[in-house]
């Protein structure tokens, strides 16, 4: 996991919510070490590749990117502007927890961030306590160590109880998994118990509650757990 604490803060009007929606994306994937790659951003952005192409080639122009032999990277300041668009997407999300499902609070907070000011950001985050991760168990930009223990779903023995505590910010960017995961209770908090594991079909079996759930290891992958 990249170590991006640190940065100097970065002042994002200027930015274009489109841009900052690619910034967000390509912040999460290079924090986590996977390759930023323009047909998986097309596929998370719901944008044909050449339309990825000619916005990667204006952040460059802007001194958002680098784009060479060795990949896709955020400069200091698209590191910087990213943390803040992802801090300010998570805050949006707290806002609305008691007001929306959880699944829905990812999409609802999308359109909000891009408006949340300076200052906004600093009252909401003194509000709501500093908290270290999102209401889907993600890390608010600083706090990724709060995060590091927690190991996916794939992982896991036949048998084990554990706790759910978080759900990949790249498994909420599509809203029917969100809707799927919360109608059967796999969401952060909740204990589950692995009761079939079934590697040449590739799926996980859990019981969560009275419910059986089986989920495919596309999706498992992107669920972290606590033993």
């Amino acid at each position: 996991m990249t170590n991006v604490t640190g940065m100097q803060e970065f002042d994002i009007t200027e930015i274009s919510p489109i841009i900052q929606d690619y910034l967000s994306l390509i912040y999460v994937m290079e924090r986590d070490g996977d390759p930023v790659i323009g047909s998986r951003l097309a596929e998370l952005l719901g944008v044909t590749p050449p339309t990825v192409t000619n916005t990667l080639k204006r952040m460059t122009r802007d001194g958002l990117i680098t784009m060479n032999q060795d990949g896709t990277h955020l400069t200091k300041t698209g590191w910087a502007a990213g943390k803040v668009i992802m801090r300010r997407h998570m805050l949006m999300e707290w806002m609305m927890v008691k007001t929306l499902p959880w699944a829905k609070l990812h999409g609802e907070a999308h359109h909000l961030e891009h408006a949340i000011s300076n200052a906004a950001e600093t009252a909401l985050l003194e509000q709501l306590g500093n908290p270290k991760t999102c209401p889907h168990g993600n890390p608010l930009p600083g706090n990724e160590a709060a995060v590091e223990s927690w190991v996916p779903l794939t992982e896991v023995n036949r048998g084990e109880i554990v706790t759910i505590r978080r759900i990949h910010e790249l498994a909420e960017e599509k809203p029917e998994v969100l809707d799927f995961l919360e109608s059967n209770q796999i969401i952060p908090g909740q204990r589950v118990k692995v009761i079939e594991i079934l590697p040449f079909n590739h799926t996980i079996t859990l019981e969560a509650g009275e419910k059986s759930v089986t989920l495919g290891n596309v999706i498992a992958k992107y669920i972290y757990i606590e033993r």
